[in-house]
């Protein structure tokens, strides 16, 4: 079998603007501070989906297996409402924080999707989840306009 070959990425934000790329790394490390590291990538995934993320989808896909969790949760994260029974109150309601703040091209935040979510988290972890989700955006919009490739990522190398 022969696989089509690999795109050529266009830029190298690490090095061409390392500033900017290490505040996105202490930015990331300060939003995710208190939250669920399992919790955490399955927000990760769900945003790159809906950004269409191919380096990040590898990247946290990945990262989610290699600390324990299940490829099925993987898999049906991206029909998560017709999948609920694999989910926790607690996962949902951050999985649909993140589509709210992740499309916002279908409007703001509605208030009953943030009202959900406050409700399985407490004020702190609710501001920290917000800042994940904005991270991950923020990543996601980088990957895909420098054209990032998938597929080389190693569990633990970030």
């Amino acid at each position: 079998m022969s696989y089509e070959p690999e795109h050529t990425p266009r830029l190298n934000l690490a090095e061409l603007v390392p500033d900017v790329y290490k505040s996105m790394l202490r930015l990331d490390a300060a939003a995710r501070k208190g939250l669920d590291p399992t919790l955490l990538e399955l927000v990760k995934i769900r945003a790159s989906q809906l950004n269409h993320c191919a380096f990040c989808l590898d990247m946290h896909s990945k990262d989610a297996l290699a600390a324990g969790e299940s490829v099925q949760r993987i898999i049906q994260l991206s029909a998560w409402e017709e999948s609920r029974h694999f989910y926790t109150a607690r996962e949902i309601a951050a999985i649909e924080l993140t589509e709210a703040i992740t499309v916002l091209t279908d409007g703001f935040v509605p208030d009953e999707v943030y009202g959900r979510a406050a409700a399985q988290f407490d004020e702190t972890e609710l501001a920290h989840l917000i800042a994940a989700i904005t991270v991950i955006n923020a990543w996601n919009r980088f990957a895909v306009t420098s054209r990032n490739v998938p597929g080389h990522h190693t569990p633990g190398s970030h």
